[in-house]
């Protein structure tokens, strides 16, 4: 019986990875099924009973996706609590940037950094029991009370609130108000959305979940 302490792998790593992500073959099209899920570690590594997302892992697969030819499309699973901000913005970024035809299906939740990553794909879906949490930027740690930081939460902010409103059908108004709403979280400010509520705020593009969201994606790739 091997030890607790017992270190792992490089190779227990990459056969990890070779399951996680799974490109499908006996379909109609050739299409790659990418996950999100658990918590979005970034620039600091999580304890290792946290279930995360290692961004530098994500990065490298979108670009290895995107100049394949053999895969004709992208599908985006995320069920996530959020995590690090500028590394799920990041992420965010390069599959709105992406020209191979991408699809999102928020499952269980997409919350905090989740809600840009979900907008970021070209059509969003969410299943009706899914629910989103709209919440302005946090920080844990130290945090120095001078105006710099200040006007670092606030940069940040707008780099959120404009990255999901070009990226979905909500407006910056109302994104905000979301944001801000007192009352509904416990020692917080915002908004827990269920997926029939993202879709009538215009923040997802439809309620659905993977039949719906393969059949759209099959769609784009023979309308492209």
């Amino acid at each position: 019986m091997a030890e607790e302490n017992t270190p792992v792998t490089d190779e227990q790593v990459a056969s990890s990875d070779k399951f996680r992500d799974i490109e499908i073959k006996g379909a109609k099209h050739v299409i790659h099924c990418l996950s999100i899920i658990g918590q979005i570690e970034g620039h600091y590594i999580l304890p290792p009973q946290n279930k995360t997302t290692k961004y530098e892992h994500i990065m490298p697969a979108l670009v290895a996706i995107e100049q394949d030819e053999s895969i004709e499309g992208l599908i985006i699973i995320i069920n996530t609590v959020g995590g690090d901000v500028e590394a799920g913005l990041a992420i965010a970024e390069l599959i709105s940037s992406m020209k191979t035809p991408t699809v999102s299906v928020v499952v269980g939740g997409g919350h905090s950094i989740g809600v840009p990553l979900a907008v970021s794909a070209k059509r969003s879906f969410i299943v009706r029991s899914a629910t989103m949490t709209i919440h302005p930027v946090r920080m844990t740690g130290l945090v120095l009370g001078v105006p710099q930081t200040l006007s670092y939460f606030e940069k940040m902010q707008e780099r959120i609130v404009r990255f999901v409103c070009e990226n979905s059908n909500v407006t910056p108004d109302r994104f905000t108000e979301l944001m801000m709403k007192t009352g509904e979280l416990v020692m917080d400010v915002g908004t827990v959305l269920t997926g029939e509520e993202a879709v009538a705020e215009g923040l997802i593009d439809q309620e659905g979940g993977l039949s719906e969201a393969i059949e759209y994606l099959y769609k784009m790739i023979e309308e492209g």
